[in-house]
């Protein structure tokens, strides 16, 4: 039977219960568990789709087609596990689940009330779909306090009780604030954050407190009375210098250790550090480093391009270097500044996207690192602006753009009607945006004697996609006389996938998001190829 481990969070957001859940889950499977992770999240919104990135941050995709919390993310570049629909849940697909229930008479005529029916289906996810896990680790999303996560926090207490709580341990994410005016590490938000779990039913078992430096035995000592947990149960987490240290560091304290304690399990085989160490002295200790220009919309919000950031991380590890990321608003990019704003980069990156404003400003960017031999990476939308800024500039076709953009432009991008999927035909739609991409995992052919061909070492790879507008595969034999070329396409040659520039030294455009199957410990191939070619551009 598995184990169930969920996690809290206290205090204030964003303490890092995603990080924390993905380091315990590599130390689990370090020591020769297999392990699940999964994020409840408490919004009303059905997912993250529709969102703006500057109110969430960057959507996920899964390889099934979910569109999740980018925690799912974080458990997918540490575990190295492929998440799935079934692993995440908002409080908007349950509303919507109890609410088609109830419509079709399913609670026979019942008051339908948060408890039992809304925990129920909460109960339903945290059990579904789950087969020869011994661990599965929950993460509930927000803050003990909030109203939002209270129905979660009554299930999982009620779940606990259900499977017994020798199956189920609750660890509790708080902050321990260090006072610099008094020096002093203040140990009551701890205390008042773990009353209020209290309050509703749930006693931690394992405390992990988050601090900027190391809290005295006699501070833990006081967490350990106060909250009721045994002083080896309480757990420091000072801020790392890289989020690669924190499986050390959580080692280090024995977080792994004292949950296989909890659950009475004897540890299959020794915890493996080593590849942690390497990327981190890499990271920390580099002896190169290259420029690399990210031209977008929501450049300033950081967790806008998470996945995007850390695969450009990632490949700079694979070339031994670090990236230094510009971060340039596309807004602001006016075609006279573009010279000063882009002269000390070594390679430019479009990354996806959704909407009109900021497009001329990548458009003026993908012209210069085209004409002046920059190396260049377009992701999903940026792919499209690579395509309209050639067709305008290179074809002459003056009116090129995207009908997302300009209904009355010749469309050299459109919006796809319908795609083959698992062999059946799926049909797009433009009246309603939630769930009608082109989502999850398909295959791209990729063409003989191309440089993505040389890249991936395969003829057949498989790409997770988030769009809905497509190239015009009309203009393929245009764009290929003046040197674009189609190297990838779907295999019924119907959907551009991948673009690239001859006579370039590395231009390539591709339709899907390789950043969302970048790894640390396994770099995505497009990535250490992109961060090579900037190593080796010359300024």
């Amino acid at each position: 039977m598995a184990r169930y481990i969920f996690v809290t969070g206290g205090v204030v957001s964003s303490l890092g219960k995603g990080l924390s859940s993905a380091s315990l889950a590599y130390l689990l499977q370090s020591r020769g568990f297999k392990v699940r992770i999964r994020k409840l999240d408490p919004y009303l919104n059905v997912d993250p789709g529709t969102m703006s990135p500057f109110q969430h941050g960057e959507v996920f995709v899964t390889d099934d087609g979910a569109e999740t919390d980018l925690d799912l993310g974080h458990y997918e570049r540490f575990s190295g596990i492929s998440a799935k629909k079934s692993d995440n849940i908002t409080t908007g697909q349950i509303y919507s689940d109890v609410l088609k229930k109830e419509r079709r008479g399913k609670y026979l005529g019942k008051t339908v009330q948060v408890i039992p029916h809304v925990t129920d289906r909460i109960k339903e996810f945290i059990k579904n779909d789950i087969k020869n896990e011994d661990f599965v680790i929950c993460e509930i999303g927000g803050t003990v306090g909030d109203i939002e996560s209270l129905p979660f926090v009554e299930a999982i207490r009620q779940f606990s009780n259900d499977i017994g709580k020798k199956n189920t341990l609750f660890i509790h994410l708080t902050l321990v604030p260090y006072m610099r005016a008094s020096d002093e590490i203040k140990t009551k938000p701890t205390q008042h954050s773990v009353k209020e779990l209290r309050s509703i039913g749930i006693q931690p078992d394992i405390i992990i407190c988050r601090c900027e430096r190391n809290i005295p035995l006699d501070q833990r000592k006081k967490i350990s009375l106060f909250c009721n947990v045994d002083i080896k149960n309480v757990i420091q987490t000072i801020d790392v210098k890289t989020i690669y240290e924190a499986p050390i560091s959580f080692n280090n304290e024995n977080l792994d250790k004292q949950v296989l304690n909890y659950f009475k399990i004897k540890s299959k085989k020794n915890v493996n550090l080593t590849p942690w160490k390497k990327i981190t002295k890499v990271v920390l200790n580099p002896k190169k480093y290259v420029n690399i220009a990210i031209i977008g919309k929501y450049v300033n919000l950081k967790d806008a391009y998470k996945s995007l950031d850390e695969a450009l991380v990632h490949g700079g590890i694979h070339n031994n270097l670090k990236v230094n990321l510009i971060r340039i608003e596309s807004d602001n990019l006016k075609p006279l500044d573009i010279k000063n704003k882009l002269n000390n980069v070594s390679g430019i990156l479009i990354p996806g996207g959704f909407g009109k404003r900021g497009t001329e400003g990548k458009i003026e960017a993908i012209k210069y690192a085209r004409k002046n031999k920059i190396p260049f990476l377009g992701i999903c939308y940026g792919m499209q602006m690579a395509i309209i800024e050639f067709a305008r500039n290179v074809l002459k076709i003056n009116k090129a753009s995207s009908t997302e953009l300009d209904l009355k432009c010749i469309p050299v991008i459109g919006l796809i009607h319908e795609w083959k999927k698992n062999g059946k035909i799926i049909k797009g739609t433009d009246k309603d945006l939630g769930g009608t991409m082109r989502l999850g995992s398909y295959d791209a052919e990729l063409v003989n004697n191309s440089l993505i061909r040389n890249i991936y070492k395969s003829r057949l790879i498989k790409e997770r996609h988030r769009h809905r507008y497509e190239v015009n595969i009309n203009y393929k034999s245009q764009f290929e006389k003046k040197g674009l070329i189609f190297s990838g396409n779907s295999p019924d040659k119907k959907l551009p996938e991948i673009i690239e520039l001859k006579n370039h030294p590395w231009f390539i455009g591709v339709q899907f998001h390789p950043e969302f199957k970048s790894r640390p410990l396994a770099p995505h191939p497009l990535f250490s190829s992109f961060i090579k070619a900037a190593k080796n551009h010359k300024k």
